[in-house]
């Protein structure tokens, strides 16, 4: 009986490895407790023993792979079960002849390849992808069959029946990680990625872009190369280049709930010239990308070394580099022939990458700062905007854009649309925002920001004005007042504006929003938003002010009947009333809010109203009793 060696825990905060050389090869007899391979991690470099006595039957790992703790490195078993099993066809072929039994291997039409006769099948077998190492000899079924692991559609949501394929990251012949997302879905009310079940090989695409796969429906197979039907392995998908945010790239930015709509902080002022920094991309050589793949595939494959094969210190970027190393390089525009690795064996990690993307942004402030000779008032030149890519070309809609369209368009026919705006003076709330946010952060673990106060506020006027919080059914003549304040927060992510639910907001504190926000942003940025998350809003506020618009009239997300947007938050000399000093004017933090409201069940006299209240309780900033203040 076989068993799995496995990646064991190295360390509290450790949940990967590098494998930095096999210590064994396929067919070695090792005993217990005796060294199998060695891992590197960013704070170990460690042996893994094997857990039994036995041979090693198959390596499913190969040097410079990077495995999440608990995934299966290697198997372990008796020597026949390695002779006899399916995965060794040479040895298969010698017992077939010794017990004067025909070998037959099915494939997908049901056609047999009779053996026991043909004395030149083990080079035939040879030249359909067999090893010469051995040390992952071709499977019996290698001449028209295909055995593996299959991706299926999981379910997406009760509702959710059916989704449709956005578009593949992977390419039939790529090499893919346990949980690394495979292909994205799309669904009516969720674009979600799917990741591979196991680690191996894409072998077959069964689902291709567009088509529409049932749940359970059968997307992909996966399973060792050497099932591979094709010997040369293909160069990725144009499409798995984009600059697309996955699974384990999301797991590093800096504050996802942060700006955007839905974000953590409006920013201070549409001026003030502190926006993102936008860095033209480093001039990657994509073509040459699958070459180090294929490199390290036939290292793994070639005779035993007593060392780890040579791998690139520095300057090299055809060495091998881990699939999120690569694209977090392309999302910050770090060029990696520039940069000297500090991984095992000078592997570049991504801590490599960000520390590069981290100096080009201190790099063109410190070119910016006035010379000594320079007038104290000189600034420096605005920075040229980059041309993108886009410009003169065409693409296709995605299903979520459609759906967007759609929708939008459905609810200003169906609704009657009008908005209403007030501006209010936020002075209070920063002053208090400030002296708490660095408790709050160490205790909470997320930022807190003017939206979080914003939105306590407006689902607390919401309970005295219910009929911004309803449902109208015009053709049954029913208005539905709802028993719960279910908070909707518009997030702006990379494929379109989605909009995840805090369910029960009327019952949270502001801490519990703020975190509300930070995480719905989060996993719907990362894409592992569910359809259980997108449903059920009662009413819903959007924040495009963290791009810095004062105003907008956003659309109403039906079926409810009201929208809150929050302007850019900004500095204004305002006139105000002190009970001491009279009219005098003073500097405050000024916010428009602009209210949406559907006029077939609230009047602007209501409207009105649920501004008002709502602006005297911000412009109070009676908050400091919910953080001890």
């Amino acid at each position: 009986m076989s068993t799995s060696v496995e990646l064991p825990a190295l360390g509290e905060s450790v949940t990967e490895g590098t494998i930095s050389r096999w210590l064994k090869q396929v067919g070695d007899t090792v005993e217990v407790d005796e060294p199998l391979v060695e891992v590197s991690t960013d704070k170990v470099d460690t042996e893994i023993p094997s857990p039994v006595a036995g041979t090693l039957l198959e390596i499913k790992a190969n040097e410079d792979d990077t495995v999440e703790v608990g995934a299966v490195l290697a198997i372990i078993g008796d020597a026949d079960e390695g002779g006899s099993s399916d995965d060794d066809a040479p040895a298969a072929d010698d017992e077939s002849e010794d017990s004067g039994e025909e070998p037959v291997a099915d494939d997908e039409e049901g056609r047999t390849n009779q053996q026991t006769d043909d004395p030149n099948r083990a080079e035939a077998a040879e030249e359909a992808g067999s090893d010469d190492s051995g040390e992952k000899p071709a499977k019996s079924g290698k001449s028209g069959g295909k055995s593996g692991t299959e991706v299926t559609l999981p379910e997406l949501g009760e509702s959710v029946t059916e989704g449709t394929v956005s578009r593949w990251l992977k390419e039939v012949g790529d090499t893919v990680e346990v949980d690394e997302p495979l292909l994205e879905i799309s669904t009516d009310k969720v674009d979600t990625e799917i990741p591979s079940p196991v680690a191996g090989t894409l072998l077959e695409i069964k689902a291709d872009t567009d088509d529409v796969v049932e749940v359970g429906g059968v997307l992909g197979l996966i399973g060792d190369a050497d099932a591979a039907e094709s010997a040369p392995e293909p160069e990725p998908a144009p499409a798995a280049e984009k600059d697309e945010p996955t699974e384990e790239q999301a797991d590093d930015a800096e504050d996802p709930g942060a700006g955007d709509e839905g974000g953590q902080e409006p920013i201070s002022a549409p001026t003030d010239g502190e926006g993102e920094t936008v860095e033209p991309k480093a001039e990657e050589s994509e073509p040459e990308k699958p070459e180090p793949k294929a490199e390290k595939q036939d290292e793994s494959k070639a005779e035993k070394q007593p060392a780890v094969a040579p791998r690139a210190s520095s300057g090299d970027s055809s060495a091998y580099v881990t699939p999120l190393v690569r694209k977090l390089a392309q999302q910050h525009g770090v060029d990696l022939d520039s940069l000297t690795g500090t991984g095992v064996g000078g592997r570049i990690r991504k801590q490599d990458v960000l520390a590069a993307a981290e100096s080009a942004k201190q790099a063109p402030a410190a070119e910016e700062a006035p010379a000594p000779q320079q007038a104290p008032q000189t600034k420096a030149p605005a920075a040229e905007a980059p041309v993108s890519p886009k410009r003169g070309t065409t693409e296709k809609m995605s299903r979520l854009r459609k759906t967007i369209a759609s929708r939008m368009v459905e609810s200003l026919q169906v609704s009657a649309q009008l908005t209403a705006t007030v501006e209010v003076d936020l002075t209070n709330v920063s002053r208090l925002r400030a002296r708490i946010k660095d408790d709050f952060v160490a205790r909470e673990g997320v930022k807190i920001s003017h939206l979080a106060f914003i939105a306590k506020a407006a689902v607390e006027a919401l309970k005295t004005y219910p009929n911004l919080n309803a449902t109208v059914d015009t053709e049954a003549g029913e208005i539905t007042f709802s028993e719960s304040e279910n908070l909707g927060i518009a997030v702006d992510t990379e494929r379109g504006l989605m909009v995840p639910v805090i369910k029960n907001a009327g019952d949270l504190s502001i801490a519990g929003i703020a975190r509300g926000i930070s995480d719905l942003a989060s996993k719907t940025r990362n894409s592992k938003i569910g359809p259980d998350d997108l449903t059920g809003g009662t009413f819903t506020i959007t924040n495009y002010g963290s791009a810095g618009t004062l105003m907008d009239t956003p659309i109403i997300n039906q079926p409810q009947v009201a929208i809150l947007g929050t302007g850019a938050l900004v500095k204004r000399p305002v006139v105000i009333s002190d009970p001491n000093l009279g009219e005098t004017i003073a500097v405050r933090d000024m916010m428009y809010l602009n209210l949406t409201y559907d006029h077939r069940v609230v009047d602007g006299a209501d409207a009105a109203r649920f501004l008002t209240l709502l602006k005297a309780r911000l412009e109070e900033g009676d908050f400091g009793s919910e953080f001890g203040r």
